[in-house]
């Protein structure tokens, strides 16, 4: 046999070398939060670390896992097979061959650095899309109460966010704040800070004000614009328990044109057209694509125009859980919802002639519907 052929009877295993603190797959599989790299094997069941001396006794009591053991024997057992200077490869070829594992499942991410050297010992490998483990877009009760207590701490930032765009004075047009101009960079930094005395770490906060909020992913910088669309989409990591919120909403200081408040009311129809239909069972693009169509009824249309998109022209939602982007997708790819999936909803318009709109809540998929984890209310114009 080949390394490229898997025969009938091989026994496969689910392999994982990688950080905890990057890969949520490893530390879903195992609940321990690491720095560095390390091995993990699940065999017939038997959830296995092999751990380093400097984590080894910090894993055997924090990790949700059978077996832990020492990578500093199968380095010796390596070295007594021959090796002299063992590789991370040949300790875990090691533990490999004592638990008579032939073949290898391993995620996406798998580097073909590790992956290369265990096809050339033998080893059949196949790697998986995402989601990894499937039960990870499935959430448990508690995984939803996790996800809503990061929530409410970012609820709580975002209206002391609000809390500053409603003290701030206008001076030709541009905001004031504790006798400064108001720049989206202070801001985000007001934002950021307090999520952190909240046990929560942000990144990419996006306060976008005007024309770069027509960019759905500019974060936004310079002065802040009385009688402007401000996107403000903030989504934390709790530095507890790892799990991610996502919540976005459309400001203006002072009185909104005409135009930007028929965007923000045909963006807020197309998130309840997303209510109303979000269900196990249902299409995530189908749910898309009615947002899209009921856009195109009142007269914004999606495409390259000037030079640029504009229109609608992301999806509608993601999964969110240990990362921010998990599946299933709401959008033009075909993903089916199920019960318990956690997803955003979050339709937007951008025209640079008429503003940006986002509008962003988080539900939880139910048999019959969705429930909205999110409390933060919904007001375009601020006084």
């Amino acid at each position: 046999m080949t390394s490229n052929e898997r025969l009938e009877g091989d026994n496969e295993a689910i392999l994982i070398i990688a950080s905890s603190e990057i890969d949520s797959n490893l530390y879903f599989a195992t609940g321990f939060l690491a720095p560095d790299p390390f091995i993990y094997l699940e065999v017939e069941g038997e959830k296995i670390l092999l751990m380093s001396d400097l984590e080894i006794d910090r894993a055997r009591k924090e990790a949700r896992v059978d077996t832990t053991l020492s990578y500093a024997t199968y380095e010796d057992r390596a070295r007594q097979e021959g090796t002299e200077k063992p590789r991370s490869i040949d300790v875990v070829n090691a533990l490999l061959r004592e638990r008579g594992v032939t073949a290898l499942l391993v995620p996406e991410s798998f580097g073909i650095g590790l992956a290369d050297p265990l096809r050339e010992k033998g080893y059949f490998i196949r790697s998986k899309r995402e989601p990894f483990f499937e039960a990870r877009t499935v959430k448990t009760e508690e995984e939803i109460g996790l996800i809503t207590e990061t929530l409410r701490h970012t609820e709580a930032v975002m209206e002391r966010a609000i809390a500053i765009l409603r003290e701030a004075d206008v001076r030709g047009g541009a905001l004031h704040w504790q006798g400064e101009v108001l720049t989206s960079e202070r801001l985000k930094q007001v934002i950021n800070v307090a999520l952190m005395e909240r046990e929560c770490v942000a990144q990419h906060t996006i306060v976008a004000c005007g024309v770069d909020a027509c960019d759905p992913h500019n974060e936004g910088s310079g002065t802040l614009r009385a009688g402007e669309a401000i996107i403000l989409d903030v989504f934390p990591r709790s530095s507890r328990s790892r799990y991610f919120a996502d919540i976005t909403r459309t400001v203006v200081k002072g009185r909104a044109k005409d135009s930007l408040k028929r965007l923000y009311e045909t963006v807020l129809e197309g998130q309840e057209i997303a209510f109303s239909r979000i269900r196990h069972g249902a299409s995530g693009q189908a749910i898309h694509q009615a947002i899209l169509d009921h856009f195109r009824s009142k007269g914004y249309e999606t495409g390259l125009q000037n030079g640029r998109m504009q229109g609608y022209f992301h999806g509608t939602g993601h999964g969110l859980g240990l990362d921010v982007h998990e599946p299933p997708r709401i959008s033009k790819m075909d993903d089916t919802l199920h019960s318990g999936h956690a997803v955003t909803v979050e339709p937007g318009l951008y025209y640079p002639d008429l503003g940006a709109v986002r509008i962003e809540d988080l539900v939880v998929v139910t048999e019959t519907g969705c429930r909205n984890l999110t409390q933060f209310p919904k007001e375009l114009e601020i006084p």
